[in-house]
């Protein structure tokens, strides 16, 4: 008889685990004492060892998904045992489950629906995904998909990730085409046994749904899509005149693809990934040696008038929701001041003298408006329609300017942090924003946040507030003009900042004692190293 095998409880402060690994595969045999899986704990990562002998027959939690402790982890059986029914009466997945089982119907169709069939639906890839757009597809109908292989890239509103497939049989029927967008939920694609009809199943299926009365014990399979899992795969490297020869080369599934369309042998490519690994962009930028790079810009008569239309991306359409849900919403007002840097710019010049050691204006900024937001716990608040909530720990988001818009990593109790550690910190966020490599917890929880232009010159502007925060900074470039001290007209160095305030929960005077708090740690930045 099959068994069904839990999520165990590894220490006796665990309420979930995370499959890390699956050392066993559906149609395994397993052993008493095999290791099925490396769950992680909130304490360490533990090797899962089976006390059943069997085959494995049904896999719950997927590599890199959560679950609670007692949620259906795998069944364990005989090899061809039917399981319908402990899937369907088996124990609870307290984290929503992968796979379900809906009725669908066909009107125009009186047999069963053959077994195998799998729906795969528009994953939800971010905590903010409303929608994803289907940027490339990796298979076309009728090809056959193996568990593992990349089925499609999918753009989201914060990255474009590879879609990797749970399953195997032969792609059936794809919902969403290329550059198509659609909520989460709705048909993505049918997988199953090779020459299937399931037109039927195509037409009545309604984002995630099925519609129209059922026909009696008709059942397919949904694939409820979880986070995309993109692995490397290890290739042989092949000696090259012009590459150093290693033992192997990591390369994503896509870019492997993609090079293999496109007759690109590996072992001419550098990779720019994480530790050399060959990912999209190198098969994309590959130019073979001793090939000149031709223009493709057609050439446009003089007075022609020309426009080109790009198709908002998903990042784009979430940026646009929420300011204008901010601006409208929040009642902004501004509050601008000018701060002497002429400390500043000297304490910067000293302090980077020191070994090792480099600090921006901005990294000096961001410390200060930590230090203040704990003396002004106001600022550092959030608006409910019941109440206002102040924050005491302190998480300051950054804005850094990615390719398709905006995108705000977080520091973290940013006022425990040196300078050293913001300068650090801040470099990173940003060169894995640009990467699109972020995780969802580095992007959320700010309590403040600060924009910055003054590297590219811009000496005053205002900003929209990043909500659920109740004011944002704008810091502008310093320069350097001509100022009036002790009656004297002298040189000097000064920086325009404009603070938007919610004046919901925001007042005036309050701003107003958080920026004079702040003028005091930035024009007197030795305070800051207390």
């Amino acid at each position: 008889m099959a068994e069904i095998i839990t999520m165990p409880r590894l220490s006796d402060t665990m309420e979930e685990g995370t499959v890390a690994t699956w050392l066993k595969k559906v149609g395994d045999a397993v052993s008493e004492g095999d290791i099925l899986a490396e769950i992680e704990t909130d304490k360490a990562t533990m090797e899962f060892e089976s006390f059943h002998e069997g085959t494995l027959l049904h896999i719950g939690i997927q590599e890199g998904e959560a679950a609670k402790v007692d949620s259906l982890l795998a069944i364990i059986g005989k090899e061809g045992e039917d399981i319908s029914a402990l899937l369907s009466q088996g124990p609870k997945v307290a984290a929503e489950k992968i796979e379900e089982v809906v009725e669908v119907t066909d009107a125009s169709k009186s047999a069963d629906i053959p077994d195998g069939v799998v729906v795969v639906t528009m994953p939800r890839l971010s905590d903010t995904m409303e929608e994803g757009t289907v940027a490339t597809w990796l298979k076309k109908p009728g090809d056959s998909v193996n568990e593992g292989d990349i089925l499609a890239e999918i753009e989201t509103d914060k990255a474009t990730m590879e879609f990797e497939s749970f399953n195997e049989g032969t792609l059936l029927h794809i919902g969403i085409q290329e550059g198509e967008s659609a909520k989460v939920d709705a048909l993505l694609a049918i997988i199953g046994p090779k020459g299937t009809d399931i037109s039927g199943l195509a037409k009545n299926f309604t984002h995630g749904t099925a519609s129209a009365k059922p026909v009696e014990d008709t059942k397919v399979t949904i694939e409820k899509a979880s986070a995309p899992v993109v692995k490397e795969v290890e290739v042989p490297q092949v000696a090259s005149p012009t590459v150093n020869s290693s033992d192997r080369i990591f390369v994503s599934p896509l870019a492997k693809k993609m090079a293999e369309d496109k007759g690109i042998h590996l072992s001419q490519i550098r990779g720019s990934g994480e530790h050399g690994r060959i990912i999209k962009r190198d098969i994309e930028n590959f130019v073979p040696s001793g090939v000149g790079v031709q223009s493709n810009v057609p050439f446009v008569p003089a007075g022609t008038e020309q426009s080109e239309s790009t198709t908002n991306s998903p990042m784009r359409k979430a940026i646009a929701k929420r300011l204008s849900q901010s601006k409208f919403s929040a009642p902004h007002y501004y509050l601008n001041v000018e701060f002497d840097m002429n400390n500043a710019v000297a304490f910067r010049t000293q302090f980077n003298t020191l070994p090792n050691t480099k600090i921006s204006f901005n990294d000096m900024v961001i410390k200060a408006v930590a230090l203040s937001l704990k003396q002004c716990p106001q600022v550092n608040g959030q608006w409910f329609e019941d109440k206002i909530q102040q924050n005491h720990h302190v998480h300051v988001g950054v804005a850094v300017a990615v390719e398709d818009g905006l995108i705000v990593p977080v520091l973290r109790f940013a006022n425990e942090q040196s300078m050293q550690q913001i300068n650090v910190a801040v470099k990173d966020y940003a060169q894995r924003a640009q990467q699109k490599k972020l995780s969802q917890q580095e992007i959320e929880g700010s309590t403040f946040t600060v924009s910055n232009l003054g590297m590219f010159g811009i000496e005053s502007f205002t900003s929209i507030i990043n909500q659920p925060n109740v004011a944002i900074l704008s810091v502008g470039a310093i320069v350097q003009k001509p100022v009036v001290k002790n009656g004297a007209v002298v040189p000097g160095h000064v920086m325009k900042l404009t603070m938007a305030c919610d004046h919901r929960v925001v007042d005036g005077a309050t701003g107003a004692k958080f920026l004079q708090t702040l003028r005091g740690y930035v024009e007197n930045p030795v305070t800051m190293l207390a």
